[in-house]
């Protein structure tokens, strides 16, 4: 009698890349891609808050079945979801302030508030926040969430501040930048947690991106540079493309060595 052969099972990778430079500017240039083209898509293509929400939702859904569904890191398909969850962060947080009239210091608030519990949960249930660990989709779908509630806490924080308190984009860019490298010579020199300072540098380079994207897409009269919201987010598309062609032929060198 014949044993039925068992599947092999799926062996799980660390599916976030290596935290560099690369990993920052990234980052950095996605969550002004998701400032910009939310609001390309909802003035200047005429979709509106609600149909431009709908359509970056499905887009998301659709980037994250695929990213969820690979066992390893594949720099196009992971950064395509970070920037289609930075514009989707990014009109959540809209919706709320547009069409609810949700203040933007209640909104940072309660985003903290959800980043932290779903912080709390993932620790309870796999004892680690580290990015060196997401080879599950347990961890995985943890990270996600964690990354949406960041970008829509960036996007209240970074409003809140440009405009609430009418310091101009160029200083709340400037504001954020500092705080940016205050985090980093935290961890660099104080030994401060590395997990800690990577989740506070990722909140904050949604509000110095975002501060960025609008100073350099609005006119002269609203404190901006002027290239427009379609200039900026070809711009920074761009310049996404071009790292993360780099990243992709990175990673097959490094595969293909590890092969041998």
């Amino acid at each position: 009698m014949e044993t039925a052969k068992k599947e092999p099972q799926k062996t799980w990778m660390n599916k976030v890349p290596e935290v560099t430079l690369v990993f920052w500017l990234i980052k950095m240039m996605s969550t002004t891609v998701g400032e910009t083209a939310a609001d390309y898509l909802d003035v200047n293509l005429c979709f509106g808050l609600t149909n431009t929400s709908i359509l970056m939702g499905i887009l998301l859904a659709v980037a994250l079945f695929f990213q969820i569904r690979t066992n390893r890191y594949i720099p196009s398909l992971y950064w395509l979801s970070v920037v289609f969850i930075s514009v989707f962060g990014t009109l959540i947080t809209d919706n709320l302030t547009d069409h609810f009239e949700v203040p933007l210091v209640l909104s940072t608030i309660v985003f903290s508030v959800l980043l932290l519990i779903t912080f709390a949960f993932w620790y309870a249930r796999e004892k680690t926040l580290s990015i060196h660990h997401v080879d599950s989709i347990k961890r995985e779908l943890f990270y996600w969430t964690a990354v949406l509630f960041t970008f829509a806490l960036g996007t209240a924080a970074g409003d809140w501040v440009a405009e609430g308190f009418e310091i101009g984009y160029a200083y709340a860019a400037l504001l954020f930048g500092v705080l940016i490298a205050a985090t980093a010579l935290a961890w660099r020199y104080f030994k401060v947690n590395s997990v800690l300072c990577f989740w506070i540098a990722y909140i904050l380079t949604r509000p110095f991106g975002a501060s960025c994207g609008d100073l350099l897409s609005q006119d002269a009269t609203h404190g901006g540079l002027g290239l427009g919201v379609t200039g900026t987010s070809v711009l920074f598309l761009i310049a996404i493309i071009g790292l993360v062609i780099y990243l992709t032929i990175a990673e097959r060198k490094r595969a293909k060595g590890a092969i041998r």
